[in-house]
């Protein structure tokens, strides 16, 4: 909270010490990009570096005319070539879409339609170069051109699309209306290990999906084993002796990942996931289908240590014990939606 809000957490903690304070989980997920963005400054240079492109390639309707014309001559030529599939929803035309600044995934979206929209781009900027109404048009057409043809701003386009891909199901699920709780928590759990996979073992499939990607698009691929040179290029500002897989693997690919893997445990700390675990049993979604008398005990005896005395917990458990006969089949409980109804 900001603004005329600030300081809302503290108001709440000194009249109830005990309460926690959690965030909106959908939000967390943009914090956790964000944080990325910053930490890492080669995706911070790639998203300012796709945001102009993206700018810049659709900024009237005559080049958004211009790139569905491409696009829907792409998926002629390979559905001829029979590289794709024909059916009903298939192959519809899309376009560029810009990333915004409160959704996850409307950056995941930014980078996957890019990918699809990846031939269709060059060919119109192409055309900019060589007939762009002004010199500028043809300036900044050419500087968006051979943006997209660098190695290191493909790698980090098709990086991208791979772990934001595999965060997108958990944040779709924190944004809908009515949460499942224990399947969101579900989500948070695999989305990490999905990411701990991709960074033990996936580095050689990864690196041969964007080689595929810069033949198909006569890019040239750097040779991994030479010296990267960072800045200019110059000796003078070259530290050690690196080699391009090296700065690619290390701090850009793992980079990428760890600091996605760190926010996810600070932001999903224990602490909270317990609380909301623990919290579930509480719902009475479906009939009380997730009422536990353990875990509601836990939740007094662990998490409210100062609310409950050992008695208290004692009693709590003997009175859950007729709540769970008596409320759970009185027909005044019955179809309930929310614990704010159960309230």
């Amino acid at each position: 909270m900001a603004g005329e809000w600030n300081g809302l957490q503290s108001l709440f903690l000194n009249d109830c010490p005990y309460a926690y304070y959690v965030h909106c989980f959908a939000h967390r997920l943009q914090l956790v990009l964000v944080a990325v963005s910053k930490e890492v400054h080669e995706v911070w240079l790639f998203f300012s570096k796709l945001s102009s492109i993206i700018n810049f390639a659709s900024a009237s309707f005559k080049r958004y005319s211009e790139l569905k014309s491409a696009r829907e001559k792409e998926i002629i030529d390979l559905i001829a070539l029979e590289e794709l599939e024909t059916g009903t929803g298939a192959n519809q035309v899309r376009t560029l879409q810009r990333a915004g600044d409160t959704r996850w995934s409307s950056h995941f979206t930014s980078v996957s339609r890019f990918i699809e929209m990846f031939g269709a781009t060059l060919e119109v900027l192409g055309k900019m170069i060589n007939d762009g109404s002004s010199r500028d048009m043809r300036g900044e057409a050419k500087g968006a051109y051979r943006e997209m043809k660098s190695f290191e701003f493909v790698f980090i386009l098709l990086l991208l699309n791979k772990v934001l891909g595999i965060s997108d199901i958990l944040c779709r699920a924190l944004q809908t209306k009515s949460l499942d709780i224990l399947n969101a928590l579900n989500y948070v759990s695999s989305t990490k290990r999905l990411l701990q996979e991709f960074r033990d073992s996936g580095w050689d499939d990864f690196i041969r999906s964007v080689v595929s990607f810069c033949e198909k698009y006569d890019i040239t691929m750097l040779d991994m084993s030479d010296c990267y040179m960072e800045g200019t290029g110059r000796s003078c500002q070259q530290k050690d002796y690196v080699t391009v897989e090296h700065h690619y693997y290390f701090d850009v690919f793992h980079a990428v990942i760890d600091f996605q893997l760190m926010e996810l445990n600070s932001r999903f700390s224990e602490q909270t996931v317990e609380l909301l675990t623990l919290s579930s049993a509480l719902d009475p979604v479906d009939g009380f289908k997730s009422f536990d008398i353990d875990n509601i005990c836990s939740l007094a005896e662990k998490l409210y240590p100062h609310d409950f005395t050992p008695n208290e917990v004692l009693a709590l458990r003997r009175e859950l014990e007729h709540y769970q006969i008596d409320v759970l089949s009185h027909p005044r409980f019955q179809n309930m939606a929310s614990l704010s109804e159960l309230c």
